[in-house]
């Protein structure tokens, strides 16, 4: 698989299942949209006050603002986002501002959790857009379950991951095929379904979830 090797970003299995049903030359685009989406949550994760997560974050936007050439080197994401996203940044800083939304004092409203769901997604959406191949109403809703379902696996507050698994499972349906080079949605798509029954479960945690995240990516739904 032609993926970019990120050095310290290791993607998830289920992000590199998913990217390998993507088309080919969006592969490694989602592999460092992943790569930058896992950095962010771990900033958000370990910020215990919301202002310096706020900083961090910012300079982000800050690096999203520059010319790629004006930007620092050295960071592996930030170089690898230059190779693959530049001219669209925008969505990248839609991402940073989703994650934002989870800086807020707790506990988190529905608000606070749609606006960070539809910005981590802004990036995919923004990829597939220009193909018009996938709509971007019933791609936003698969990802947007995954986008919930995958915070309320790696969140520790019972309200907060109840509020996300109902936000998940009242998302609209999915199509009934993704077409072929998006099928990496229907695996996302599949695996988050597959948790919110679970209770909020990880994604790739059982012998079956690599099955159902496969048999997603061949079939498209």
């Amino acid at each position: 698989m032609d993926l970019p090797e990120i050095e310290g970003e290791p993607l998830a299995a289920e992000h590199r299942i998913a990217i390998g049903y993507m088309a080919r030359n969006l592969r490694a685009p989602m592999s460092v949209y992943f790569a930058l989406d896992q950095r962010l949550g771990r900033i958000v994760a370990k910020t215990t006050e919301p202002m310096l997560g706020q900083m961090r974050l910012a300079w982000w936007r800050d690096m999203f603002a520059n010319p790629v050439a004006m930007r620092p080197t050295g960071d592996a994401v930030l170089d690898a986002i230059g190779n693959h996203w530049e001219g669209q940044e925008e969505a990248l800083s839609a991402l940073v501002d989703g994650w934002e939304h989870m800086l807020v004092e707790p506990p988190l409203s529905e608000s606070s959790l749609l606006n960070f769901a539809n910005g981590r997604i802004a990036p995919m959406l923004t990829l597939v857009a220009p193909l018009n191949e996938a709509s971007p109403t019933d791609a936003g809703a698969a990802l947007r379950r995954w986008a919930l379902a995958d915070a309320a696996a790696n969140t520790a507050q019972g309200d907060e991951r109840l509020l996300m698994l109902r936000l998940a499972s009242s998302q609209g349906s999915s199509p009934k095929r993704f077409a072929r080079g998006f099928r990496g949605f229907a695996v996302l798509d599949a695996l988050a379904r597959r948790s919110v029954e679970r209770g909020g479960r990880p994604l790739m945690e059982g012998r079956t979830a690599a099955l159902i995240a496969l048999r997603a990516g061949v079939t498209g739904n």
